[in-house]
């Protein structure tokens, strides 16, 4: 009875915070109307940040709108969630947030239902339909999206006898050992706050473990646990790179293998644009495989898609502005826009379509139909993330059963 009551309490008090917190304070007395957009961003300084692609959007939208314009803000990264959350938790609520799905707002009445404020609900990839709802209802688009695969310097391997890309753990091992040898990183290990998690579920893939087992936390699973015992050996033998837990992806693991310091990676497209903005390597220089595992290749990589979605109003010109936006933002001609700056995947089946036969981004296309996803509830984008990308790296450098056991326990708990 308390926990009905207190569910009762807590939807009245969302729709109360619809009500007077989203609306009609953005709207002026002449009819105009500023939509509030946040967003990730996924450039490396000012000269690519992702504000100005939302600008340039933005402006263009505001042409064609001349009573709407639209504000951008964009946040990096590695701070995001933390920033998001917290200008959450204060109310401040955007109309528009792209990066994060969070379900939980969702599940509390804050974001609106896709079907509400996209002309097409359904022209985002299939695949992350399901990530992206709540009890059957989807709330959130995807804007941009990426497979993985691996990376491999085909210049090292020349340099040091190897004609092939390893297909399991045990081939990996031998091909770190002799790019060590010659003084390279073997293998780029990225276990930090970034992107610990899609590293981590990647490694987990190739022996059949993964963060849940029909529906249910598995964290510290035989298989997991065994997968990080093969990776913290990898660590003590100087195989990868010092301190995988402080390593980032796009900082430091991208970054050293453009430089042509790094045998072997597992990445998604964008790698290739670090790659030709450092031009260390050319294109004959590197190339993809698919991703080893602990006796055979991995048959379904990681697939991720960023979201987009939209705060609910009670303004019902703001909510026609707010679908007239999304409507123009996710047009194939955008989408294929970011998609070639940002060297990332189109969040629409039509623009993806479009990139099938592309020779840098084709491969990537092919694959994500068929790809894995990170769960969708909400204890992982509430408890769990935030706690793997801190806490996971320790996992190579400490007692795997310890530190995986330990995240089991935070997305148990209350159950």
């Amino acid at each position: 009875m308390k926990r009905r009551l207190g569910a009762a309490l807590a939807a009245a008090a969302a729709s109360a915070l619809l009500i007077t917190a989203c609306g009609s304070a953005d709207e002026g007395s002449d009819g105009s109307i500023v939509l509030k957009l946040v967003g990730a961003d996924y450039g490396t300084g000012p000269e690519d940040s992702t504000a100005k692609y939302w600008q340039g959007i933005a402006d263009a939208f505001h042409a064609q709108n001349p009573s709407i314009t639209v504000e951008v803000s964009t946040i990096n990264w590695t701070d995001y969630d933390t920033k998001v959350k917290t200008q959450l938790q204060n109310k401040d609520y955007p109309d528009i947030l792209q990066g994060v799905f969070y379900p939980q707002y969702a599940t509390n009445g804050l974001v609106a239902p896709l079907s509400e404020v996209m002309s097409n609900p359904r022209a985002g990839t299939a695949v992350f339909n399901e990530a992206f709802s709540v009890n059957g209802v989807q709330y959130a688009a995807p804007f941009t999206t990426s497979a993985r695969a691996m990376f491999y310097n085909k210049k090292a391997f020349a340099d040091v006898g190897l004609t092939q890309p390893p297909a399991t753990w045990a081939e990996l091992e031998t091909a770190a050992r002799a790019l060590k040898a010659k003084g390279y990183i073997g293998y780029a290990l990225p276990l930090g706050p970034e992107e610990a998690q899609a590293e981590s579920t990647l490694w987990m893939l190739g022996n059949g473990g993964g963060w849940q087992t029909d529906g249910q936390y598995t964290i510290d699973s035989p298989q997991n646990v065994q997968t990080f015992g093969f990776l913290k050996n990898l660590v003590s033998a100087g195989l990868t790179q010092p301190n995988p837990a402080t390593y980032d992806r796009t900082a430091n693991a991208s970054a050293d293998f453009a430089a042509g310091k790094v045998g072997m990676a597992l990445s998604g497209p964008f790698l290739t644009a670090t790659i030709a903005s450092a031009g260390k390597l050319g294109k004959s220089d590197f190339a993809t495989a698919p991703i080893p595992g602990r006796t055979a290749p991995v048959q379904q990589t990681l697939g991720v898609a960023d979201a987009v979605q939209a705060f609910k109003t009670t303004d019902a010109a703001k909510g026609e502005a707010i679908k007239k936006f999304l409507d123009f933002a996710l047009a194939d001609e955008h989408q294929l826009a970011f998609a070639e700056q940002y060297a990332l995947l189109p969040g629409t089946q039509s623009a993806l379509d479009s990139l099938k036969d592309d020779p840098v981004l084709g491969t990537f296309a092919q694959l994500l139909p068929q790809t894995v996803q990170f769960p969708s509830d909400e204890k992982w984008t509430a408890t769990v993330l935030p706690a793997v990308k801190k806490n996971i790296g320790l996992a190579v450098i400490e007692d795997p059963a310890r530190v995986l056991g330990d995240l089991q326990a935070k997305a148990t708990a209350g159950r």
